[in-house]
Formats: C-alpha cells, structure tokens, sequence
C-alpha cells in the first residue's frame, strides 16, 4: 500500500487528489507544522533528509517532488489514465506543466510570500518604513510584472484548450493546482482572469479533489 506523507497546508494536498482519482488504497500519515515557524516538523527529516511533503513509499520506494510522485503514479496506477499517450504532443505539453508549476511560476509566488512576511513581521518603528519601501520597490520592479506575465500567459493556454494538456483532465491539472490555488487566495490575483477562474472553479467541484479534501482535512493554500 501506497503511504503519503501529508503535511498540512502544503502541497502533498494535490498527491492526495491524484490518489483519489486513481481509486486505489492508501495510508495518509499526517505532520502538522509548527505554529511559530510555519516550517515541517523535524520527524520529516526521518522519512527523507529535506524534512519537505509531499514524500510517498510504495514498497521499497521513497519519492519527493511533487512533479515525480505525480509522473510516477500515473505511469504506475493510472491505467492510461490521467496521462496523454506517450510521445504525442499533449504528453510532452503535460510534462513541460508538470516541470513550470514549480521551475517557474511557484519562485515567483514564494518571493511574493516572503516580501508579505517580512513587511508583516514584527520590527523597529524606524526600520520598517524602509522595509517597506523596499517591499514596494521588488514588487513594482520583479514580482507584479513577472507575475502578471505568467498569469497572462497561463490563462491565454486556457482559453484555447480547457485543461493544461490538450483536450483532456490531467496530472498537469494536478500539478498547477496548488500554485494558481496560492494565486487565486493571495489578494485575488487571478481576479482579471476567467479562464483561470472557470479552470479553479471546474477542479474544485470534481468529486475525487473533494475527497481528498476530506482525506487531507483543512487546506488553507494562502
């Protein structure tokens, strides 16, 4: 049986769609993060030396990065399924989403996440204005423009072909879940966008994504 090592909040939510959808067994053991941090708990570490989720076992086998558990279990469980067939160009067009998610859209979104932090951040009366400006500054010069150019171009894809791999549902859906999710909940950024909005709208009200939520329990992807 397949174990998912589940953190809450994080991105092992979607490990846990994909497994509702292949509708095969599994065991969720759950890791809450600290409350002070936000960070995984040490007892992570003891299942694989980033101390990071999603992370599975099957059998002998221990994966991490959602992307691979994602590739794996499809090729593995999906039963031609959940895959476009191999070597067309929805396939690769699947592959090429199932490496942005993380390799391009998600650093744009975790800088964005860290400069909000930092500008929350408890700090000297003095010190924060600059702090502040200098939020201001990365924002207006990297984040909102490279941002903006993502969003753009994600929902240009959606607009001419419904799911992210061609014609059909797919782990590419999976994948860019968790981030246009994060998008979506942090100040509205997918607000200007209908055809992401429609994308977000769709996944959400497929059966096998609310079971997992009940499976994975509270999600909050802000």
């Amino acid at each position: 049986m397949i174990i998912l090592h589940h953190l809450n909040n994080s991105r092992s939510q979607r490990i846990l769609w994909m497994l509702e959808e292949l509708e095969i067994p599994y065991e969720v053991k759950r890791y809450e993060r600290n409350p002070a941090t936000d960070l995984a708990p040490d007892s992570l570490k003891k299942v694989h030396p980033l101390g990071k989720s999603p992370v599975i076992q099957d059998g002998n086998l221990t994966l991490a990065e959602s992307g691979l558990i994602l590739d794996y279990l499809a090729q593995k469980y999906a039963k031609n399924r959940l895959m476009p067939e191999a070597d067309s160009p929805a396939a690769w067009q699947c592959k090429y989403w199932l490496h942005y998610a993380e390799g391009s859209l998600m650093p744009v979104l975790l800088v964005k996440l860290i400069f909000l932090k930092i500008i929350k951040a408890p700090l000297p009366f003095f010190i924060k204005p600059v702090v502040k400006g200098i939020s201001a500054q990365v924002h207006k010069t990297y984040i909102n423009p490279n941002l903006r150019t993502h969003l753009e171009y994600i929902e240009k894809h959606l607009a001419a072909h419904g799911w992210f791999a061609g014609k059909n549902f797919s782990v590419a859906d999976i994948q860019m879940s968790f981030p246009l999710e994060a998008a979506s909940a942090r100040q509205s950024l997918v607000g200007e966008y209908p055809n992401i909005r429609a994308w977000l709208a769709k996944i959400h009200s497929m059966p096998a994504y609310q079971r997992a939520l009940k499976a994975g329990g509270a999600y909050d992807y802000a």
